[in-house]
């Protein structure tokens, strides 16, 4: 008891209940091989987890990227949300991260993904020259 007050708050992992599933007691951390040892045994029926996220694939992976790149060049994709200041640079680096990974994975991805991948880069590259074309226009100090 005397660690869980000294931390402030106890992380319980409510995944998998099961017979295998870790003792919230246990102490040791987890390994890198955790989360695939999971996967394999607890694949959920449901595409969405009860959070009601939807699970971490290839298409969703370069939605958050495609998400973050456009953020970076002054996208607000949440109007609750302050706008986040303009990054070109960055946004740069996130486009050709994309890039460098449509080429890497060429030939591997199913129909979907290849589209997801390639309208993604499409819109990205197309706001980026957009941004940029008109570059003296958008210096503030």
């Amino acid at each position: 008891m005397g660690d869980e007050q000294e931390h402030g708050f106890v992380i319980r992992d409510r995944r998998g209940r099961g017979e295998d599933a870790p003792s919230p007691s246990s102490s040791s951390p987890p390994s890198s091989a955790a989360p695939a040892a999971f996967e394999a045994h607890h694949e959920p029926a449901d595409p969405k987890t009860s959070a009601g996220h939807l699970p971490v694939n290839f298409s969703s992976f370069v939605i958050s990227m495609g998400s973050s790149a456009l953020m970076l060049m002054g996208e607000q994709l949440d109007p609750q949300q302050p706008p986040m200041p303009l990054n070109l640079p960055q946004a740069k680096e996130v486009i050709d991260l994309l890039s460098m990974l449509e080429d890497k994975t060429r030939g591997n991805l199913t129909a979907d993904e290849h589209v997801v991948m390639e309208d993604m880069l499409y819109a990205l590259r197309m706001k980026f020259v957009s941004l940029t074309s008109g570059k003296s226009t958008l210096h503030t100090p």
